[in-house]
């Protein structure tokens, strides 16, 4: 019994939370989407205070909620009054960074995890069970390649890697009767090319599955993909959202506008009476709110990979600046580019603001104002000159990141794709010369003079 009235208090006070947060985002945060730039978006969206309220975001460091009497207490389950009760499930500082990159992206929720590997984890998990499958573009990030080839497969969640170039033919051949979802990222990671969304959104809607685009790279400054048909947007926080490489986090958000009860014998979890909350069926009781819902009452309940408050207040000040940075990312990024093209100590090079790119035309459609500061080069030699140019660098640090202030440089062969052989690497689309070079926002000639010196000794 005791066990019984936790479980239906719970439902009650999601539910009103939920609709508390559906409203606010449409009458509030929609109408802002709808008349504010993005720059804008960036400093005022998510935290609106009222009189005598702090201006800036203020970090409600606390794991409960205290109110002042039982009655209180009994309105805030009985519905009649607004209010928190576990951070686990509901902050008011992740809440207002949430709702934030949801404007920015456009989507009618979002919900913050403890980093980015967390939200692709969740954002499968929510509709995929033991015995379920899905399709991912196989050009990912190397963390998530195995996250889905290898640590869903122990949960009897199967996957199928496809090449984002193949035939719209080719890819349907990897659906099958209990697919649910279609994967790929914006940008590849480490690769640098652009997704074709359009493409993957026709096909992930003719098998009836929505689309999941990890959107970490452009972030909503230079694509937002549900523009483009995707139903689903993750972000790994931690990269440019963040941009200081202060805090780790992720996050997942939806645009509302997939039809779960059209494939409602694809998606049970979400269209029938879910009995561990008594019968409540998440698109009846939610709505456009439901995916978010269930996201929350079930994934962020039961595995807790939430972000400390602190954390979210760290995103905010990068989010601030989102705008601002975006723009000279990509401005150095492309000088850098250049002078690495016209280098003959380079072998190659993929970066999609180059004219003859195989991925420029993609750019020019989905990233016209430009992509992110990655660039993906090889030099001419094999590993030990690609480490022997990393060594030499002096400016530019060789750290386990990507996509924040300061440039850095990686070799995913022997770092972050480390445990893929060369086969598998190759499969990835990802060649084992590859150098990954995260221009930051300094002064672009600094840049160019390290990397030059640093090619001088190899």
């Amino acid at each position: 019994m005791k066990i019984y009235f936790h479980s239906l208090r719970l439902i009650k006070i999601l539910h009103y939370l939920c609709i508390q947060f559906d409203i606010k985002t449409e009458l509030s945060t929609t109408n802002m989407k709808k008349n504010l730039k993005k720059a804008t978006l960036c400093v005022q969206a998510g935290w609106e205070p009222k009189n005598g309220e702090a201006r800036v975001l203020p970090i409600y460091q606390s794991t409960t909620f205290k109110y002042d009497n039982t009655e209180e207490m009994a309105d805030l389950f009985d519905l009649k009054k607004e209010g928190y009760f576990y951070t686990r499930l509901q902050n008011p500082t992740n809440d207002a960074v949430a709702s934030k990159i949801a404007a920015l992206e456009g989507g009618v929720g979002a919900m913050l995890t403890s980093s980015g590997q967390a939200a692709n984890f969740y954002t499968i998990f929510n509709i995929c069970s033991a015995g379920d499958h899905f399709v991912t573009s196989n050009e990912i990030y190397g963390g998530t390649y195995n996250l889905f080839g290898v640590t869903l497969k122990k949960l009897g969640i199967e996957c199928t890697f496809v090449n984002p170039n193949a035939s719209e033919e080719e890819i349907d051949k990897a659906f099958r009767p209990n697919t649910k979802a279609l994967f790929g990222e914006t940008i590849s990671n480490p690769g640098c090319h652009v997704l074709d969304i359009e493409k993957f959104a026709h096909i992930a809607h003719k098998h009836g599955v929505p689309l999941i685009i990890d959107n970490t790279f452009p972030t909503p400054i230079n694509c937002r993909p549900f523009e483009w048909g995707a139903d689903i947007v993750t972000h790994s926080t931690t990269k440019y959202m963040d941009g200081h490489a202060t805090q780790v986090g992720g996050c997942i958000v939806d645009s509302g506008n997939f039809d779960w009860d059209a494939h409602a014998d694809k998606f049970p979890g979400l269209c029938t009476p879910d009995e561990s909350y008594h019968g409540l069926t998440y698109t009846k009781a939610f709505g456009k709110m439901a995916y978010m819902t269930k996201l929350v009452a079930q994934l962020m309940r039961d595995l807790g990979s939430i972000p400390s408050p602190h954390n979210a207040f760290l995103l905010n000040l990068g989010l601030e600046t989102l705008h601002l940075r975006m723009p000279r990312h990509c401005e150095n990024a492309q000088k850098i580019a250049e002078f690495l093209k016209a280098d003959d100590r380079v072998a190659w090079i993929h970066f999609s603001g180059l004219p003859g790119d195989e991925s420029y035309e993609l750019a020019q459609k989905y990233l016209p104002n430009g992509g992110c500061g990655v660039i993906a080069f090889g030099l001419k030699g094999d590993r030990a000159t690609a480490v022997k140019f990393m060594d030499a660098l002096r400016l530019v640090a060789i750290v386990t990141h990507v996509a924040d202030a300061r440039t850095c440089v990686l070799h995913p062969a022997s770092h972050t794709h480390r445990q893929l052989s060369d086969q598998q690497l190759l499969e990835a689309g990802i060649d084992p010369t590859l150098i990954r070079l995260s221009v930051g926002i300094e002064d672009v000639d600094d840049i160019l003079a390290d990397i030059q010196q640093a090619l001088n000794q190899i």
